[in-house]
């Protein structure tokens, strides 16, 4: 069994100023660093053998302050944890995006459906080069509630900034367990 803790980012710049990332490689900032210290709380009383991110910063240096605490490190990094491509409106808030393209299709922009397949994708991978592992994920609030919403069937709550959700596969599916520390059962 993998037991898998998909774990958002922590705070950027332009997470607190409403604008979208995307696959643009933004930093951590110093809330982000404290809000990546803090879901260590939530982690602590589990055995992680196994730690990996998306390939964005963001996503990298949150991993690694989480490992830095529960002492492992980060072996890997998985290019479909990446978040969603935004494509010309990647640095827009929403509003400004929805003045040049009021019907939500930006030039370049990845669709909603690929973009969960790769996630799913990446999961799946996981579980099975891990299949016996307890495994930190750290990626992006897009992929993972795409990926959430895959495996449950249903929509999913936003996933907030250092939120962790947690999953097991059994070896042949997957079962969402907590959505920002929530368990499933209590959430609809």
């Amino acid at each position: 069994m993998t037991f898998l803790a998909l774990v958002r980012h922590g705070e950027t710049d332009w997470n607190l100023h409403g604008r979208l990332q995307g696959s643009s490689d933004i930093p951590l900032n110093a809330t982000g660093r404290a809000q990546a210290r803090e879901a260590v709380y939530e982690l602590e009383d589990h055995p992680w053998e196994v730690l990996v991110s998306s390939p964005l910063s963001r996503a990298a240096e949150t991993a690694d302050i989480i490992g830095g605490h529960l002492g492992i490190s980060r072996t890997a990094t998985y290019p479909d944890l990446a978040e969603r491509h935004f494509g010309s409106a990647e640095g827009f808030t929403d509003y400004d995006a929805y003045s040049h393209w009021p019907h939500g299709r930006y030039p370049g922009l990845e669709p909603r459906h690929e973009m969960i397949v790769r996630g799913v994708r990446a999961v799946d991978e996981l579980a099975a080069t891990h299949p016996t592992a307890s495994v930190i994920a750290v990626a992006h609030g897009g992929i993972i509630r795409g990926i959430l919403e895959a495996l449950r069937g249903v929509p999913s709550p936003r996933i907030l900034n250092a939120g962790v959700s947690t999953l097991v596969h059994d070896g042949s599916e997957w079962t969402v367990k907590t959505i920002n520390g929530v368990p499933t059962r209590r959430l609809w």
